[in-house]
């Protein structure tokens, strides 16, 4: 076993997700990360299918499972730690983000993942879930959107599109819906990614993006209900739409999509959003290429906008924004370690606890009684 201490003390270097985290030399498979109890998921959740992929992939990262922690909310998605063999906490609903944050400060050690779904996260979580992409705190979180709440068996979700009848809205919901990589990236999202239950390849290496990044990273899954909201995502899914439907977004190439790459992203000037155009009617040079390192966040924005907006059935899949931000709770430790001696050198105890005392009585204080 081998650990990464943290590095100088100062503006934080931007680190893997799991550089400080214990590694393993012992080989691992996905059988290791794979619990005891029983899956207990509707038959054709999507849900088995990332499950799947996600014990198969923590292998990959080399790390101890005691090492390792899952936190979720409230859902079927939020079942999720019961299911892994590393430790984890079901927790309170859209409360996940909060105390993923309070983990990641406290314990540089751990690689921390949050799983939540539209309706935990968006819903009664939206206010913590904005607030741990704009600290940037180091965690992974995985948000299931199957834009239906399942566990309460069929009511519209905050990504339920306007019109949907369910359970709750008999005559259409009213409410337009979230997109969530939009939101994130209006959160200043230092990684913002969407990927889809069914490609098991193209969400094992979103996955492993994501677990790579220093600061939080949102993983969208699109995941099918086939109880309450099946064929959701067919247009997608479907080999005879999909070519159509994916508009791909892959680092440094021409976004183009659709049968033979007929279709193509350009700047959008009576906007200043993006479109989309006939590959053929415009020049090579005019075609947006995909910058997720740009950290102007503004084309990613507008690149997420084309989901189902505008454009029936179509949405970018890939990584939207992968940037590089001062992280929380590196920066929460570097302001412990300097009120404790520890950036100058001192290791003297008597010292450190006095100026610990300092700091807590310091400034306005007042004596009661």
């Amino acid at each position: 076993m081998t650990t990464q201490p943290l590095t100088e003390l100062g503006i934080p270097s931007f680190r893997s997700g799991t550089e400080s985290v214990p590694a393993t030399d012992e080989p691992q498979t996905g059988k290791d990360f794979t619990s005891d109890q029983e899956v207990r998921w509707c038959p054709g959740c999507g849900d088995y299918a990332v499950l799947k992929a996600v014990q198969s992939f923590l292998p990959d990262l080399g790390l101890r499972r005691e090492n390792i922690v899952f936190i979720s909310g409230i859902g079927c998605s939020s079942r999720f730690p019961y299911y892994l063999d590393t430790y984890g906490m079901h927790s309170i609903h859209g409360r996940a983000p909060t105390i993923a944050t309070g983990i990641a400060t406290a314990r540089e050690d751990l690689s921390v993942w949050v799983v939540t779904g539209d309706g935990d996260a968006l819903s009664i979580g939206g206010n913590h879930l904005i607030h741990a992409l704009r600290r940037n705190v180091n965690m992974t979180i995985l948000l299931f959107n199957n834009r239906i709440y399942g566990l309460t068996k069929g009511q519209y979700s905050p990504t339920s599109e306007t019109g949907k009848v369910t359970k709750s809205t008999p005559m259409g919901s009213l409410d337009h819906p979230f997109n969530p990589v939009s939101l994130a990236l209006g959160a200043e999202g230092t990684f913002v990614a969407r990927t889809i239950d069914s490609d098991r390849k193209h969400l094992t290496s979103v996955l492993a993006a994501a677990a790579a990044h220093r600061g939080t990273s949102l993983v969208e899954i699109y995941q099918n209900c086939p109880i309450f909201n099946d064929g959701a995502f067919d247009a997608i899914k479907s080999p005879e739409t999909k070519a159509d439907a994916i508009i791909p977004l892959v680092q440094g190439e021409p976004i183009t999509f659709g049968v033979d790459g007929a279709k193509a992203l350009v700047h959008d000037e009576a906007t200043g959003g993006v479109k989309v155009v006939e590959t053929a009617d415009v020049d090579a040079a005019d075609i947006l290429v995909h910058d997720a390192h740009n950290p102007e966040p503004t084309t990613a924005f507008a690149i997420s906008r084309l989901t189902d907006s505008g454009y029936l059935n179509t949405s970018p899949i890939g990584i939207f924004r992968q940037v590089e931000r001062t992280t929380y709770d590196d920066a929460a430790r570097q302001q412990v370690a300097v009120a404790t001696g520890d950036a100058s050198g001192n290791d003297d105890t008597a010292d450190r606890a006095a100026r610990l005392a300092a700091l807590i009585s310091g400034g306005d204080t007042w004596t009661v009684g």
